[in-house]
């Protein structure tokens, strides 16, 4: 039978069957969670929907938590959900397991969680934070000009390079 091996996920797919492996849903990837993951799950869902209106969506492998861009994602792995926020200062605490700059605003930082009990502050603070802070980085590039306007403002307001007189 003519078919092949998906290169992602290394299933078999005949000739003309449809395949989409990266297309998932968040009952996908929470699936094989152990009860403490699965309870830390439910807990850091529900907290992070309490914060108000969002887009809670799965993609690839990570289930993400968006108002006009992401503010974090969980990616569920065997023995801990593996969080990524982003907040706009480093934060040094020993929950922080890695950081580093997304963009001259953003500072991402991985954090893991193993159990229920840990999804409580100052965790669910940082999440709340870059909630808003998701929020108040909209409303700000909402009010700055176009990058062509700028461009052309900055353009007028160069002197001019004066031509040198042919002696």
């Amino acid at each position: 039978m003519p078919g092949r091996e998906c290169y992602h996920c290394k299933q078999w797919v005949e000739a003309g069957e449809p395949h989409d492996c990266w297309t998932t849903t968040e009952a996908a990837l929470i699936e094989d969670l152990s009860e403490d993951l699965r309870d830390a799950w439910e807990r850091l869902r529900e907290t992070a929907a309490s914060f108000g209106e969002q887009r809670i969506y799965a993609s690839h492998k990570s289930i993400m938590f968006s108002r006009k861009s992401c503010y974090f994602f969980v990616r569920p792995k065997r023995n801990f959900l593996e969080l990524c926020v982003f907040l706009g200062r480093p934060i040094k605490a020993p929950q922080v397991k890695r950081l580093d700059r997304a963009s001259r605003a953003k500072i991402w930082h991985i954090i893991h969680i193993r159990h229920r009990d840990e999804v409580e502050a100052p965790i669910t603070d940082w999440l709340h934070e870059a909630y808003e802070l998701s929020n108040a980085l909209a409303l700000k590039s909402r009010t700055r000009a176009p990058a062509s306007a700028r461009a052309r403002k900055k353009a007028k307001t160069k002197p001019k390079a004066r031509k040198r007189a042919a002696r």
